[in-house]
């Protein structure tokens, strides 16, 4: 039952009590050392390794995780784990060969890459996208499934929750990425014990059903036993899930592409980097993946083991929607109503956390785009650092609002996960295509750039609407295999476009972008750090294939 007790509240209000002091001291203590606007989007120069890798992964890791994701392990199995997995080695491959071409050449937002490397309009149109995304999808799926999950738990109405998260992520981003970057660091703490706690839990009732008592190795042991097909990695075509996870391209197809654009070519993620030198930097996103390594422990186990429990009877009514419904999203929120008082209120915690550690790095980052590459832009030419500043906090409060408003028009969604990486896939291939081709391949011109931008959605449309349109004459790929299609057929394009009118020198000689091999030189302990994770990997996928 959602009821909280008198201990949960109490651990409750000092979690909101410490981060919030903590938050204060951070911008107290560094109010007077500088006012200027890269200070307040990046931090620059104030992070730490630690600071940003865990700010990286308390900004990843929200609602759609603990919700989403366990909800996809009751449905899909561990396979969804994947996203994380995958995720951890992207990252290896973002510090050695994007990162380091962000730091040389000054990049503080990706629009501004975007305008040195091919010009202004192909630079405001993805602004525009990104804008969009991460208000309509990102921030407002994020409210969403957050209100949902703790009006699941506490005896609080969805509206209060929409409106009482939103107000604290306001408050934790309007202080800047110094605030967010080290409270995050306080917010992953929380987030990883108040997780593993209800892992804990969930294994430990999956031991008590089958008579092993509060045995948490049994538990694994029965989860084995009794849910084998839950426990594959690589789905093959005969799978009823295949569509959703789709076989090797989870490896090598449209989850690189999706991971690649996620990490490496999106401000909300990177922003954390932008303004730390390369080593501090690499150190710090290669702290971050192995703090990926570890998130399908907390997000995915859950959702497998209430599926093993669903199977043989426990949880039936908690499992279905007023009409019925299996409804697999909740899963975790069952879950945490049966921590016991006190632990309930640490994963409450955990869960508001990750919510609001995730809301605060989307909101700093529409404001970092908006003021910098919308506003100083096209508004205000002349604007000053106190005035983008400003109209960086403004930003966050109308963006928080509006996400907040459109929030519970999302009610409708089955797995809330799926839904936001698919339509998230919409914008990925032509997003990567036209940053791998502007650092990589010198011959790329604005025209290319420019058609990459305005077809990355008519063709993901075209993929996932013909087989509708023609009674399925048209295939139905799965959507990571359309974004697989739709990277490639993008990259074609912008290279036929590119050789077709090549630029001219005058033209070349606008493009502003350094690229040398000396970028990609990594130290021996960064060598070592990806080979650790990269073998954990590989035993990973080998054992549960």
């Amino acid at each position: 039952m959602n009821v909280l007790q008198p201990a949960d509240y109490i651990v409750f209000i000092i979690y909101f009590i410490l981060v919030t002091t903590y938050g204060m001291y951070i911008y107290r203590s560094k109010k007077n050392t500088s006012s200027s606007s890269q200070e307040y989007f990046l931090a620059e120069g104030s992070l730490t390794w630690w600071a940003i890798g865990a700010s990286l992964i308390a900004s990843n890791i929200s609602a759609e995780h603990f919700i989403g994701m366990s909800g996809s392990g009751f449905a899909l199995g561990l396979a969804i784990a994947s996203y994380e997995w995958m995720a951890a080695a992207t990252l290896i491959l973002v510090a050695i060969f994007i990162l380091p071409v962000y730091l040389k050449n000054k990049i503080f937002t990706m629009p501004q890459f975007l305008a040195k490397r091919y010009n202004g309009t192909v630079s405001t149109i993805m602004a525009i996208i990104w804008l969009l995304i991460y208000v309509f999808v990102n921030l407002t799926s994020i409210i969403y499934l957050g209100a949902l999950a703790i009006s699941s738990i506490a005896p609080i109405s969805f509206q209060a929750c929409v409106i009482g998260l939103s107000l604290f992520s306001i408050i934790v981003t309007l202080g800047g990425m110094k605030v967010i970057g080290y409270t995050d660091i306080f917010q992953v703490v929380v987030l990883i014990l108040g997780g593993l706690v209800t892992t804990y839990l969930s294994l430990t009732l999956l031991s008590e059903k089958f008579g092993f008592g509060k045995d948490i190795l049994k538990g694994l042991s029965v989860l084995k036993d009794k849910a084998p097909d839950h426990l594959h990695m690589i789905f093959d075509e005969f799978n009823p899930h295949y569509a959703e996870l789709p076989g090797m391209s989870v490896l090598i197809g449209g989850m690189l592409i999706n991971n690649l654009a996620y990490w490496g070519c999106n401000q909300y993620i990177v922003q954390r980097a932008l303004g730390a030198d390369l080593k501090t930097a690499r150190k710090g996103i290669l702290f971050a993946a192995f703090l990926k390594l570890m998130v399908p422990i907390i997000a995915v186990l859950p959702g497998i083991a209430m599926y093993v429990m669903h199977q043989h009877g426990m949880f039936q009514q908690e499992m279905v929607d007023a009409s019925g419904a299996l409804k697999p999203d909740h899963a975790y929120p069952t879950l945490m109503n049966l921590l016991p008082a006190g632990l309930k209120g640490v994963a409450l915690a955990a869960l508001t956390a990750a919510i609001a550690a995730s809301l605060a790095g989307k909101a700093n980052s529409i404001s970092t785009i908006f003021s910098l590459d919308i506003y100083k832009k096209y508004f205000n030419k002349n604007a000053t650092e106190r005035k983008l500043v400003l109209t960086g906090r403004w930003c966050v409060v109308i963006s928080m609002c509006i996400a907040a408003l459109v929030a519970p028009a999302l009610k409708s969604l089955d797995q809330a996960y799926q839904f936001i990486q698919e339509y998230v896939g919409f914008f990925s291939p032509g997003v990567l295509a036209i940053f791998l081709l502007g650092m990589f391949w010198k011959k790329t011109t604005a025209s290319a750039g420019l058609a990459g931008a305005l077809l990355t959605v008519p063709i993901a449309a075209v993929l996932k609407f013909l087989p509708l349109w023609t009674n399925g004459v048209f295939p139905d790929y799965p959507f990571l295999d359309r974004m697989t299609i739709a990277f490639f057929a993008i990259v074609l394009i912008m290279v036929a476009i590119s050789l077709l009118k090549p630029q001219t020198e005058e033209q070349h000689a606008t493009y502003k972008i350094e690229v040398d091999k000396s970028l990609f030189r990594v130290s021996s302990d960064f060598v070592l750090g990806s080979f650790i994770i990269s073998g954990i990997l590989v035993g990973l996928y080998t054992v549960f294939w």
